[in-house]
């Protein structure tokens, strides 16, 4: 799918949440991160700048701190979810353009995320698009695999009888895009000039290194924008 009538005519559009469907102006990610150093200090017993450094440690090396966490620590992934996503919302705003986009793509819609599946409803509530998605697969969704791995997008494919070929998958991190890509995805980035995370890497602030990339069909900084003009395309 390299025009963008092909991607209207997608059988699913495969969205991931954080700073992709809301965007990371929204400053929601900063709180997650406040909440999963918290954690980590608390559990560990540690000052908050060890604690720190252990996050973002298992981030970098696990995908997710929280499959860090359950490797060294035995955490219950569960409440650890519960409290970092103990958040609010009300940074983000409804977006009913996105909300009208979405709804006139005629493919199946699906979230796909590393986060937990409350605070995927919650944050698709805060948008106002609830009733878009045919499901929402969080990481409890994958028994914690997280993305990049192929084995979590086999999950998705599985689960939903996905054809990879005739889909697109809309992302904010580049490296959870060279999986899709690799099975056969139509890959979107969606980036931001702002910088969420201490470690950076696989994101894509500016966008146009990342966008550059062979695993990468098409990138946007407007989300709703770039639907509307796959809608456009197609008629």
């Amino acid at each position: 799918m390299k025009n963008l009538s092909a991607l209207y005519n997608a059988k699913d559009w495969v969205f991931d949440l954080d700073n992709t469907l809301y965007p990371a102006e929204c400053d929601l990610f900063p709180q997650i991160q406040v909440k999963m150093n918290e954690y980590v200090a608390n559990f560990l017993n540690l000052p908050k700048d060890e604690a720190r450094a252990i996050q973002k440690h298992y981030y970098v090396e696990y995908g997710t701190t929280l499959n860090g966490l359950m490797k060294h620590h035995e955490i219950d992934p569960h409440d650890y979810l519960h409290h970092v996503h103990d958040i609010d919302y009300s940074t983000i705003e409804p977006n009913m353009p996105l909300r009208a986009a979405l709804e006139k793509l005629p493919a199946r819609k699906i979230v796909f995320t590393n986060g937990s599946k409350r605070h995927a409803e919650n944050a698709i509530a805060a948008m106002g698009l609830e009733g878009i998605f045919h499901d929402i697969i969080d990481i409890a969704g994958t028994n914690f695999t997280p993305k990049p791995h192929k084995e979590a997008f086999d999950t998705l494919l599985n689960l939903h009888d996905i054809d990879a070929a005739q889909s697109v998958m809309v992302e904010d991190l580049s490296k959870n895009l060279v999986t899709a890509k690799q099975l056969g995805f139509a890959t979107i980035l969606v980036w931001s000039d702002k910088i969420w995370h201490d470690e950076p890497k696989g994101h894509a602030p500016a966008g146009e290194k990342d966008a550059q990339q062979e695993h990468i069909d098409f990138n946007t900084n407007n989300l709703t924008q770039f639907i509307e003009t796959v809608i456009e395309a197609a008629n």
